[in-house]
């Protein structure tokens, strides 16, 4: 299979350089999924478009058991910064994460199994807006699965190229493989002034301050120092002249977590933390919104990619995952049915380039390595389900 995906690598390389170059911010990828819906069409897919809004879904083979592959599409609200001749050409927008990896990666997949017997069905789900929520407060993976993404499904695989590993490794272990993720809001009210006689307003600014340090004291004072968790305060907003105390100051910041009853003991915290500013005699209004909860790897599924990878590429190359609070909407398909997502390296020697940064870029030699695992499971799966 490996083999196989490495004659392919030319056409992985066009079609990842191809959606480099036409990013396609969340729920806005309508070139990317025509170019997926297409692609997947030639190959003999039965395709459904406009799932969870720009999302795609191809299948083939018949009845069950049935297995999906996730790729994510969207990119990111960055200038990109690299020289190259795939550089980004929309102005603002770069696939800064991988996403444009990811989905060249599934459709090699989708072109080694259109070449297969399957004894049972897959299903692709080129899924948007993995980095962003819709006015309603979600991603691509719950709006996909109520248009019925998930129907049928028992299991689901993913992938996510990682920066800090080199072509030729994975990393996954069964259990929390990336953190919830929470947002919240803050507005503080306090009384506008000169700059000059603070004592006859009420400077929001200072009070914001004691609540930044509040909220930053949560992590290393209130909580168990063993439970993984992270807030952090992204935005602070208030005032326009230098010599003017403001009326408000907005906060904006994340919450990151791996177990609900950390989640719910951080909400209850925050709220603590923001009373402060009616002590200090101001005002204050908090929202926080859940956003998708941490990816919990399936055991079986976890057995199934370990011993995948060891085949192709070595035992040596399968190694466990590197701690961190990162966050995947993935969490909400692996809950759906049992799943597992792995990191693929993908590091330029010498030059490794991290992920959300301007400079982002990946050693595309990752790319076979990525279809070859992922196809060879899927096959793996549907030709000898694992015991319940």
């Amino acid at each position: 299979m490996l083999e196989r995906a490495r004659r392919i690598q030319q056409q992985l390389v066009s079609w990842r350089r191809d959606l480099h170059m036409h990013p396609e911010l969340g729920f806005q990828e309508s070139r990317t999924s025509s170019l997926v819906a297409e692609t997947l069409a030639a190959l003999g897919y039965r395709v459904r478009t406009q799932v969870g809004r720009t999302g795609v879904i191809g299948e083939r083979g018949n009845g069950d058991p049935m297995i999906a592959i996730r790729a994510d599409m969207d990119a990111l609200p960055l200038q990109e910064a690299n020289q190259v001749p795939y550089a980004s050409q929309n102005p603002g927008v770069m696939h800064a994460c991988g996403h444009d990896a990811h989905t060249a990666i599934a459709l090699g997949v989708a072109t080694l199994l259109a070449e297969e017997a399957l004894p049972g069905t897959v299903r692709f789900l080129f899924q948007p807006a993995e980095e962003v929520s819709d006015e309603e407060g979600f991603s691509g993976a719950p709006r996909m699965i109520q248009d019925g993404a998930m129907e049928g499904v028992e299991a689901v695989m993913a992938l996510h190229v990682h920066a800090g590993s080199p072509v030729g490794d994975i990393s996954l272990e069964a259990g929390p493989s990336s953190a919830g993720v929470d947002s919240f809001w803050i507005s503080i009210s306090g009384r506008g002034t000169h700059g000059a006689y603070p004592h006859k307003g009420l400077d929001p600014i200072y009070i914001a301050s004691h609540v930044v340090l509040a909220l930053h004291g949560i992590v290393s004072r209130r909580l168990d120092p063993f439970d993984p968790a992270v807030i952090t305060v992204g935005s602070i907003h208030g005032g326009r002249a230098n010599n003017v105390i403001p009326q408000q100051v907005e906060l904006a910041g994340t919450i990151r977590y791996e177990r609900p009853d950390v989640q719910r003991r951080i909400h209850d915290e925050i709220e603590r933390a923001v009373t402060i500013a009616r002590t200090l005699g101001g005002d204050c209004t908090l929202r926080i919104r859940s956003g998708a909860p941490p990816v919990v790897n399936d055991a079986r599924m976890v057995e199934l990619l370990q011993q995948v990878g060891s085949d192709l590429l070595g035992r040596e190359h399968v190694k466990p995952r590197e701690k961190g609070m990162g966050a995947e909407d993935f969490a909400v398909l692996s809950a759906a049915a049992p799943g597992a997502m792995f990191r693929l390296g993908c590091r330029i020697e010498g030059d490794e380039r991290k992920s959300h940064s301007p400079n982002f870029d990946l050693d595309e030699g990752c790319l076979p390595v990525g279809a070859a695992i992922l196809a060879e499971a899927a096959l793996r799966y549907l030709r000898n389900r694992p015991p319940e």
